[in-house]
């Protein structure tokens, strides 16, 4: 991983991928006690940064592999990322989804015209059966985070909050990142070492599922005793992957964690102030930045929303707390 396959990344990516804004509230400001900036990837396509990833990974295969079609497994961002990429680049996708997605999320990913296989995240490895699937049909494997490609696509997010920090002035913070298996957490920390070196980034997670925060405490992967029981359901991975901890150990900063309660309440502020709908998973970034601000340093703070894929009855959850 470098930052000429992320710059190259972003050249596929135009006309293609959107710039998303980096949108500021004063009364998110006031509650932060600090200037939040909120990198808004819930407006990409798909409704999260996980198209990045897809196009990169998919635009980078040769014509003659690609034509023979992709296949990922996913909770659904990655999901509906890799089918719209491949239906744009007229091929075929295979997405293996855990069988308690979100309902919109699965019928996202089937309306973008894939192949939808749900499995049991408790009791079914998704990596066997995307590797299975993938030899017994030809298929090339889009994997959601520990992807060279797709951390560069990734990674195209990262400039662009350089790019705009420069705008704004913003010359120290840190830029807390929801964190899965650690794909876009390492592609913008590769993007920002090269383009904002004095912004540091920290994972944030939820309570009970922080493997990346307990790895980067104990500088080796740490895995999550149990895959589901949160409605962060984004960014619930096994471990850290191979390709991007040791990025993530050399880049970034100490991790943060979050409860349902605090991501249900960032959901909230983010539809109250900025008028951006956003997923609990996508939320974690922004919760620890309202709720934990005493864990983070500077007059800035940069957050991304990292999407905003949610059921409607989740979503009404969250509007309760500002009652």
């Amino acid at each position: 991983m470098n930052i000429e396959m992320i710059r190259a990344a972003a050249k596929r990516a135009e006309g293609h991928a959107r710039r998303t804004p980096l949108l500021n509230s004063p009364f998110l400001d006031e509650r932060a006690g600090r200037r939040v900036w909120v990198k808004a990837e819930c407006l990409q396509h798909t409704g999260s940064f996980k198209f990045r990833g897809a196009w990169s990974a998919l635009s980078a295969l040769y014509p003659a592999i690609r034509a023979k079609g992709v296949i990922a497994f996913s909770s659904g961002n990655h999901a509906q990322g890799v089918a719209l990429a491949a239906k744009k680049h007229g091929v075929s996708a295979v997405i293996v989804m855990p069988a308690d997605s979100p309902a919109l999320k699965l019928a996202n990913t089937r309306a973008y015209g894939a192949e939808v296989i749900t499995y049991d995240r408790a009791t079914e490895d998704r990596d066997a059966i995307g590797e299975r699937l993938s030899e017994e049909r030809g298929l090339t494997l889009i994997k959601p985070f520990d992807e060279p490609q797709v951390i560069a696509g990734q990674g195209t997010c990262g400039l662009e909050i350089a790019a705009q920090a420069a705008e704004q002035g913003i010359e120290n913070a840190d830029v807390i990142v929801c964190c899965g298996g650690g794909g876009l957490t390492s592609g913008i920390a590769l993007a920002l070492e090269a383009d904002a070196p004095t912004l540091r980034v920290r994972p944030a997670e939820p309570e009970g599922f922080e493997d990346v925060a307990r790895s980067l405490a104990s500088g080796k992967i740490e895995r999550n005793a149990q895959l589901s029981g949160n409605i962060c359901d984004a960014i619930i991975t096994p471990q850290p992957g191979h390709i991007t901890f040791p990025i993530m150990q050399r880049l970034c900063g100490s991790g943060l964690a979050v409860t349902e309660d605090e991501a249900l309440r960032a959901m909230a502020h983010a539809w109250n102030r900025l008028k951006i709908v956003v997923e609990p998973g996508g939320a974690v970034a922004l919760a620890a930045a309202l709720f934990h601000a005493d864990k983070i340093e500077g007059d800035d703070v940069i957050v991304t929303v990292s999407g905003g894929n949610v059921d409607a009855p989740m979503f009404a959850r969250a509007l309760e707390t500002l009652t």
